[in-house]
C-alpha cells in the first residue's frame, strides 16, 4: 500500500500522477523544506519528501547515524512507489543527494521497477567530497558553519532555545556525511542531473562533475548562480529542470541549460 508511511511526507498527490519527485533533505533539513517546490511542479506530479528520523514530526525518535541507514530505510519505504508504472525522480540536496544516490542503487538493485531518475544538489560525488568533522565542534562551531553557507534565518541562528532544537540533528547528520563511504566505483544505469552553485564553498562545479563517473547513462551538469543554497533563490528554475529531466527519454537530447 502506498502511503502512511512516517519516512515519506506526501505533499501532493493526484489521481494519475505523470511522474512522481521525491526530495531528499540536507543535513539537519527536514521534509516541509521542500514544499514550496510544488507550486513551481507540474500540476499532474505527484511530489513528496523524506522525512529523517529526529525533526518535526518525528523529533523524539533515535536518529540514523549513516548515509546508508537512511538509504536503507527509505529504499524499502519507496518500493511499493516504484512499483507503479510512473517515472520516479530522486531530488537531494547537499546530504540529501547522497542519500538519493544509495536510495537509487538499492531501488535499482532489486529488480526491474518503474524507470527512474536523480538529481543531486550542492554535493560533491559520492568519490570526493568533504572528509571534515565538523559534527566534533561545538556548538557555536556548528552554528558559525551553517552560518557560512547561508539559507538559515539569522534570528533562529542567534537564539540559543531554537538553535538547540535542530543543532542534534545537525550534528548527527554532519557525523553521517563524515562517515560516508560509499562502495568503490559505484554505477547506476539510470540519467542524472547535477545542480550546483557557482560560489558554493562545499561543492565546487568540478566537484560536481565527477557525478558523470556514477552514471552510464545520460548525465547533465547545470550552474547557478549563488552558494550551497542557491536553490532557494532560483526555485522555479530548478523546479522547471526537474521536469524536464523527468520527462526526458534516456539517450535522447538533454535538457538545455537553465539560469
Amino acid at each position: 500500500m502506498v502511503g502512511n508511511n512516517p519516512w515519506i511526507r506526501e505533499l501532493r498527490r493526484t489521481a494519475r500522477p505523470a511522474a512522481h519527485v521525491v526530495f531528499f533533505p540536507h543535513a539537519g533539513g527536514a521534509a516541509t523544506f521542500f514544499a514550496p517546490f510544488t507550486r513551481h511542479l507540474p500540476a499532474d506530479f505527484d511530489v513528496s519528501a523524506a522525512q529523517y528520523p529526529g525533526r518535526q514530526e518525528r523529533y523524539g525518535e533515535p536518529f540514523v547515524d549513516t548515509v546508508e541507514g537512511l538509504a536503507d530505510h527509505l529504499a524499502e519505504a519507496l518500493r511499493p512507489y516504484a512499483a507503479r508504472p510512473v517515472t520516479l525522480v530522486l531530488v537531494g540536496h547537499s546530504m540529501g543527494a547522497r542519500v538519493a544516490f544509495e536510495t537509487a542503487a538499492r531501488l535499482t538493485a532489486a529488480g526491474p521497477a518503474a524507470p527512474c531518475r536523480l538529481v543531486v544538489s550542492g554535493s560533491p560525488a559520492p568519490s570526493t567530497g568533504p572528509r571534515d568533522e565538523v559534527h566534533r565542534g561545538t556548538d557555536q562551531e556548528i552554528l558559525a558553519h551553517l552560518a557560512a553557507l547561508g539559507g538559515t534565518d539569522a534570528e533562529i541562528l542567534h537564539r540559543p532555545e531554537l538553535a538547540q532544537l535542530f543543532l542534534p540533528a545537525l550534528r548527527n547528520d554532519y557525523g553521517a556525511v563524515a562517515r560516508y563511504r560509499p562502495a568503490e566505483r559505484t554505477v547506476l544505469d539510470l540519467p542524472v542531473l547535477c545542480l550546483v552553485g557557482e560560489q558554493d564553498p562545499r561543492a565546487t562545479p568540478e566537484d560536481a562533475a565527477v557525478w558523470k563517473e556514477h552514471t552510464s547513462s545520460d548525465f547533465a551538469l547545470r550552474t547557478f548562480p549563488g552558494g550551497h543554497f542557491f536553490l532557494t533563490e532560483h526555485r522555479e528554475t530548478v523546479a522547471r529542470l526537474v521536469t524536464e529531466w523527468a520527462e526526458s527519454v534516456p539517450g535522447g537530447p538533454v535538457p538545455p541549460d537553465g539560469d
